[in-house]
């Protein structure tokens, strides 16, 4: 096991090296996370409706406890497809405006699910460069050609199409809004290509679902696309607040994918209690528009903030808010230098981002005060200065 501690002692010289740390919830303060006993502003959630902590959610899951149990004790495909699964699918195909829907344990295991199960050996997947690394994952267990075009730049990508014209299936696939950037894939660019050139289009609607469309159902919705996508993926675990994912698409694809997508057919169902709560919480993103508004209000508000005190945080929209730092160790620097200030915001380093582009990865929540995120932005604004982030 030498090699593991010599690996391990690079990646610490590097300011690479991850660690786990234990969070708590703060009962009557959803905007935060407590650490040891102290209470910090919770800026890296993915929260983003502040869902997570919902009493109705919180009940419903409680009576599903008590009528179901506590677990499924199989795969969908032995004895796991319990009742409320059935239910929920066919709220998500409403919701969507689909023909169906399928449910699976996580966004990881989706993606890397669903592109190993449509694409094989002879095929090619065009994939952005700043996808997440369940998207690349699925094309590695493909085994199809890997063609990464430059993070949203079309003219390579169509060259790559060209390049490639001649492959049995071909597969672009892209986050609607990237994780770690907060900008959004040119949608309507990718639509055209991929009529252009007779290929699929998968979006991952994980970091947009529920912030964009009249009842939340996305960034694809918002744009009127919705038609133009052949497999729409989305999340549980961040608008929702809760754990899981989802697939939508026509009869034909989830037909298909029940019967050859590995992870699910090889994974032991989701709680039944889980999914009930799934289903409070779809209600509650169609039903309660002001949780949308407040958090685009939000989002304007501390990014026109951070961008007047001089910080370099990109060109998004979104409430994923990149502090670009580059260093990687100033950007750990930074990190523990907030949470001394009192707010919990993780350094990203890479290989989840580019080399040279650590930074602080502030992610928004329904649940924050405009004072909170004024005041916030103000404590941000010195700890750049401490560090030489920003110049006086």
């Amino acid at each position: 096991m030498n090699w593991m501690e010599k690996e391990l002692e690079r990646l610490a010289d590097a300011s690479l090296e991850r660690t786990l740390r234990a969070d708590s919830r703060v009962s009557g303060f959803p905007g935060y996370t407590g650490r040891g006993e102290r209470r910090l502003l919770n800026m890296s959630s993915n929260d983003y409706l502040g869902l997570s902590q919902h009493p109705a959610i919180f009940e419903v899951m409680r009576e599903a406890l008590l009528t179901e149990g506590a677990g499924s004790g199989a795969s969908r495909h032995v004895t796991g497809n319990l009742l409320p699964y059935g239910r929920l699918e066919e709220a998500l195909a409403d919701w969507q405006n689909c023909e169906s829907a399928l449910v699976f344990a996580n966004g990881y295991m989706a993606n890397s699910g669903v592109i190993s199960a449509l694409v094989s050996r002879g095929d090619v997947v065009f994939s952005d460069q700043l996808n997440h690394a369940s998207i690349v994952d699925g094309i590695v267990l493909s085994r199809a050609e890997h063609a990464r075009y430059r993070h949203n730049d079309m003219e390579h990508l169509r060259s790559l199409l060209h390049k490639y014209r001649d492959k049995r299936r071909k597969l672009i696939v892209t986050d609607a809004v990237f994780s770690m950037d907060g900008v959004q894939a040119p949608l309507r660019e990718l639509v055209a290509l991929k009529r252009e050139y007779g290929a699929m289009l998968m979006v991952d609607e994980a970091h947009s679902g529920g912030i964009y469309g009249r009842r939340g159902e996305g960034l694809c919705h918002e744009l009127e696309l919705k038609n133009d996508v052949d497999i729409h993926m989305g999340t549980f675990s961040k608008s929702f607040g809760l754990y899981g994912a989802y697939i939508c698409g026509s009869r034909t694809l989830i037909r298909w994918l029940v019967n050859k997508a590995r992870p699910l057919i090889y994974s032991t169902a989701l709680p039944p209690s889980l999914i009930t709560g799934i289903s409070k919480a779809l209600s509650l993103v169609q039903e309660e528009h002001w949780r949308r508004e407040r958090l685009q209000a939000a989002s304007r508000l501390f990014r026109s903030s951070l961008r007047d005190a001089g910080f370099h945080i990109g060109t998004g929209s979104s409430p994923i808010v990149p502090l670009i730092v580059g260093d990687n160790d100033r950007a750990l620097r930074f990190s523990k230098a907030l949470e001394v200030e009192g707010i919990a915001a993780v350094a990203i380093r890479p290989p989840t981002v580019p080399d040279s582009t650590a930074r602080i990865r502030f992610s928004l929540s329904t649940a924050h005060t405009d004072k909170e995120l004024t005041d916030a932005a103000l404590l941000i604004r010195n700890v750049g200065l401490q560090l030489g982030v920003l110049r006086p």
